[in-house]
């Protein structure tokens, strides 16, 4: 019996680990992981065969941030979240919060940049349609606080409490666009605040904590919720099948519980990145200001020593 227009049959085994991380590739997925993979991989080339050096580290996290896309929707993560909604609050989490992450720390807008040639005068180019986007009033709006906290909550409590989450389960493409929604909205909340890549919205350090920390309590409060219902929430994972041996009210405590652990373990992740990164930018600062100095001072000096030859010249 099929199972939401996903071609799976209804009677799955008892979920496992071996179970849930075998291959199931969703094609919309697989193929966008391998493009993106595709695209970073020719830029970084393109950087190397012209000599210029690009981080390494930067790499390794969108390559992870990408198959940590595809651990959750090209393998059996994705088909037991059809029925599990402790598996699929797992992808949900992992596609929202620790993708987003990796794939930022990656900078693949900073290598874009640097990779795309110029089209040249009065032409456009990708390059230039990636520069108008970065200035355009479109994405002001849409990486601002005001409107990536509220969405970033509403993800939540408007998509789960209410019957829209029903109805993007009840079909391949509705299932497909709410990860992507999950996706682009944790792409949109964590860019300004890692602030590796140039973007709208480049607030201190301190602002950046702010921001993170506004949102991350209402992960919380949503996974307590969960935990502590007493009848189940989510019409679509209310009568799991009888092969996989759960309960529906258990199942979603579970999916409560991973609900609030997800908002306390990449909130920990950031929050150290944002420090490496406040005391690199005080080190940079520093550095410029010792080299001012020096600047100042050797300026000082010559300016000392013409004014001894001046009186020298005189005296002779």
């Amino acid at each position: 019996m099929d199972h939401s227009g996903h071609g799976m049959t209804m009677d799955l085994p008892p979920f496992t680990l071996g179970r849930g991380l075998a291959w199931s590739a969703d094609p919309f997925f697989l193929v966008a992981c391998l493009l993106a993979l595709a695209l970073y991989g020719w830029g970084v080339a393109r950087l190397v065969r012209r000599g210029d050096k690009w981080p390494v580290g930067r790499t390794v996290a969108f390559v992870l941030g990408v198959l940590s896309v595809a651990l959750v929707m090209c393998t059996g993560l994705n088909d037991y979240g059809m029925v599990m909604f402790s598996v699929h609050m797992v992808q949900h989490m992992v596609i929202s919060m620790v993708s987003p992450i990796l794939v930022l720390l990656g900078a693949p807008i900073t290598l874009a940049l640097r990779a795309l040639p110029t089209a040249g005068r009065d032409r456009t180019g990708p390059r230039e349609l990636l520069l108008k986007l970065l200035h355009s009033r479109y994405l002001r709006i849409v990486t601002h606080p005001a409107f990536t906290i509220p969405m970033f909550i509403a993800s939540l409590y408007a998509l789960y409490f209410t019957p829209l989450f029903d109805f993007l389960m009840g079909s391949r493409a509705g299932h497909i666009a709410m990860m992507v929604h999950f996706l682009a909205v944790g792409l949109v909340f964590f860019w300004p605040i890692m602030g590796v890549d140039p973007g709208p919205h480049r607030p201190g350090h301190l602002m950046r904590m702010l921001e993170l920390f506004a949102g991350m309590p209402f992960h919380a409060f949503f996974g307590i919720a969960l935990m502590m219902a007493s009848t189940p929430m989510v019409s679509t994972f209310e009568h799991p099948p009888a092969s996989l041996g759960i309960e529906a009210l258990s199942d979603q405590n579970a999916a409560g519980g991973i609900a609030w652990a997800f908002s306390e373990i990449p909130s920990v992740l950031v929050l150290i990145a944002l420090l490496f990164q406040w005391y690199a930018s005080d080190q940079r600062q520093a550095r410029r200001k010792d080299r001012a100095a020096d600047r100042d001072g050797d300026k000082e000096l010559e300016a000392y020593n013409a004014y001894l030859a001046s009186l020298h010249a005189r005296g002779n």
